[in-house]
C-alpha cells in the first residue's frame, strides 16, 4: 500500500531529528536484545521532546489512516509519534461517539503499543478517558486477563483516568488481578497507580494495602508507598504497618 504524503512528511521530519549515536543507546534502554521485552524493536534516535513537537505540528493534517500507517512501522519513534498524534487528536474530540471510535481504534491496534513508553503515553489519555466517560471498564478486565504483557499494562495504566476523576475502584480491581504478575514492568505500573490513588486519598490506599502489602512483590510495594512519610514507609517495608 502506498504511503500517504502526510506520513512521509512526518517520517522525513523525524529522520532530520534522528541521532545515529543515540539510537543504540535507546535500543539498549528499551531492552531490544534477544529474549528481552522489547526484542527486535528499531530506533533512529529521536528524543521524546522532539517527537512531541513533531506530533503537535502534524496532528491537524494527520488522519486516523496516517496514525495506522505510523503504528505499522518497525521504527519505535514512528509508532510513538503516531500515538502522540492520536492523543492530540483525541483531546479535541467533542462527542462520546467520536471518543468511542478512537477507543475502538486503539483496542484494534494494541499490538503496535508494545513497549512501556508507548503504553504510558497513550492508554489513560484515550482508552482510559473514554471508559471513564461511559462508566464501564469491563474491557480492562479482559485486557488484564490477556497473555500479552503490554495489554496488561494498558489495563492498569488506563485506570489512571478514573483515579484523576476520583474513582479508585477500577485501579484497585485491576491491581488485584495483576498483583502476582511475574514481570517487574507490571509490578511498577501497579505500584505507581496505587500510589496515584493514595496521592488523592491515603486512607483508601492504606485500606487496599493492609491485607496485601506483606505478599505483593517488593518493587510494587516500594512504588506504592514512595510518597508515604518516612516512618510510615519503613513500617510497611518491615511488615509492621
Amino acid at each position: 500500500m502506498k504511503q500517504s504524503a502526510t506520513v512521509q512528511l512526518i517520517k522525513d521530519s523525524l529522520d532530520k531529528l534522528a541521532d545515529p549515536v543515540e539510537a543504540p543507546n535507546k535500543a539498549r534502554f528499551f531492552k531490544t536484545g534477544k529474549g528481552e521485552y522489547g526484542e527486535g524493536d528499531s530506533f533512529i534516535g529521536v528524543s521524546v521532546p522532539d517527537q512531541r513537537k513533531t506530533a503537535k505540528q502534524s496532528y491537524r493534517q494527520a488522519e486516523l489512516q496516517d496514525v495506522e500507517e505510523l503504528l505499522a512501522s518497525p521504527v519505535h519513534e514512528h509508532r510513538l509519534t503516531g500515538l502522540l498524534i492520536f492523543v492530540e487528536k483525541y483531546k479535541r474530540l467533542k462527542t462520546v461517539e467520536e471518543k468511542k471510535a478512537y477507543a475502538d481504534f486503539y483496542l484494534a491496534h494494541t499490538r503496535a503499543v508494545n513497549n512501556w513508553d508507548l503504553v504510558d503515553s497513550s492508554a489513560h489519555y484515550t482508552l482510559g478517558d473514554y471508559l471513564c466517560v461511559i462508566g464501564d471498564y469491563s474491557v480492562l478486565r479482559k485486557l488484564a486477563n490477556s497473555k500479552n504483557l503490554w495489554e496488561q499494562r494498558i489495563a492498569m495504566l488506563s485506570t489512571f483516568a478514573f483515579i484523576k476523576a476520583g474513582d479508585f475502584k477500577p485501579a484497585f480491581e485491576i491491581a488485584d488481578m495483576l498483583i502476582f504478575h511475574p514481570h517487574d514492568l507490571i509490578h511498577k505500573a501497579v505500584g505507581w497507580l496505587i500510589r496515584e490513588a493514595g496521592n488523592r486519598d491515603m486512607v483508601a490506599e492504606e485500606e487496599f494495602l493492609k491485607t496485601r502489602y506483606k505478599t505483593m512483590p517488593r518493587t510494587m510495594l516500594r512504588y506504592a508507598i514512595e510518597k508515604f512519610p518516612e516512618g510510615r514507609r519503613q513500617m510497611y517495608l518491615k511488615g509492621e504497618a
